[in-house]
């Protein structure tokens, strides 16, 4: 199998990991927990299990509060994550691939949770006394966070020895001889 599909591949995998995780830890809040009822469960003294239910995208913003706008928010994000697909099948070197799959599987946990309630279950609150340096999250919206960093930090630190990777590797040179020239 051709090397860059593999790793283009296992991107999807990664993905699909992501989505799974996101989803088990979800029915975990809602099931068990029975986070819904309950409203909060302090683990730490930075870090509680907090119920809320956020019918916005990234930050509460775009809230939806009619059926019209929840499906359009489902489309939108459907299509983003469809142009995220896209992206990562085109790409060629495995960090860009790995951040898009980090990406793609916070969204694909999200647009499930919009299509399906008509908001997002959000629970992870960390904080610091009364502050919060952060909205409360879920596992696929750090997962988002984790892969546009990923990918803004190779698009603005790493992408000239990227270059030079992607032009060894059209050349047929295994990636550990691309790294010893």
């Amino acid at each position: 199998m051709n090397p860059l599909l593999k790793m283009r591949l296992f991107g999807v995998l990664i993905a699909f990991i992501i989505y799974g995780v996101d989803q088990w830890i979800k029915a975990l809040m809602v099931g068990p927990l029975n986070l819904r009822e309950v409203r909060v469960i302090e683990l730490l003294p930075f870090f509680d299990l907090r119920w809320t239910q956020n019918f916005g995208v990234s930050m509460g913003l775009f809230e939806a509060d009619s059926m019209e706008s929840r499906w359009i928010l489902v489309g939108v994000t459907a299509l983003i994550a469809l142009v995220v697909t896209i992206w990562m099948f085109r790409e060629k070197l495995f960090g860009d691939i790995l951040g898009l799959s980090f990406i793609l599987g916070g969204a694909l946990g999200n647009i499930k949770d919009r299509y399906e309630l008509g908001y997002v279950i959000d629970y992870a609150d960390l904080h610091i006394g009364e502050f919060r340096p952060f909205l409360i999250f879920n596992v696929a919206d750090a997962a988002i966070t984790i892969g546009v960093v990923i990918i803004l930090v190779r698009a603005f630190l790493m992408r000239d020895k990227d270059d030079q990777e992607v032009d060894d590797l059209m050349e047929g040179k295994p990636a550990d001889a691309a790294e010893s020239n």
